[in-house]
């Protein structure tokens, strides 16, 4: 842990296929803190959610430490990760971006067999031919959790510094300009 970085606890935020978990994991290895992947708490065999009170117990215990990075929008532990962290990193790209990203993404995933989570892979199925598609979720939640994030910011945690990074450019500047050893910004928001 760097205990003169301007954070020891963050949370990175946006919708499917924006790269949290890529930045997160990035951003922790700066910082010298674990990174806690959200989907890996949350996703049973089988692609099941693990019931939610087991889900808060498993988040409360990750996030009791003294620094780490979580990825993921699950609004039933937010008032422990955000109530908790110091800084939000939110990765609000336009859709078409994180579309593609999220293309390319589930393609490698698919053709390598990767292991995502307690057994779980992706599939051509599950990912273009299913209700529950990644691509169908990404553009059906993307107006709302906007909206949530604004209202959840102004309204329950003022005190958290807020990153707003609107592209994957603005991401790669702000992670390779972070130095722990300085203050990200003065004010309490940044905006790129």
């Amino acid at each position: 842990m760097n205990p003169q970085a301007p954070f020891q606890r963050a949370a990175v935020v946006g919708v499917t296929g924006s790269g949290k978990t890529t930045l997160a994991e990035a951003l922790a290895a700066r910082l010298g803190v674990p990174h806690v992947e959200m989907d890996a708490l949350n996703w049973q065999r089988g692609w099941q959610p693990i019931e939610r009170a087991e889900f808060r117990r498993r988040v409360d215990a990750a996030t009791a430490a003294p620094g780490w990075v979580t990825d993921g929008n699950y609004r039933e532990v937010r008032d422990l990760v955000w109530g908790r962290a110091q800084a939000l990193i939110w990765l609000d790209y336009p859709l078409r971006v994180n579309l593609w990203r999220l293309l390319r993404r589930s393609l490698h995933r698919i053709v390598t067999h990767e292991e995502l989570w307690n057994g779980n892979r992706e599939s051509v199925r599950g990912q273009f031919f299913s209700r529950d598609s990644l691509f169908v979720y990404a553009v059906r939640s993307r107006p709302g959790l906007r909206q949530n994030i604004r209202r959840a910011l102004a309204d329950d945690y003022p005190h958290l510094q807020v990153i707003h990074l609107t592209s994957p450019r603005a991401a790669d500047r702000w992670l390779a300009e972070f130095a722990p050893e300085k203050s990200v910004h003065d004010e309490n928001r940044v905006t790129a």
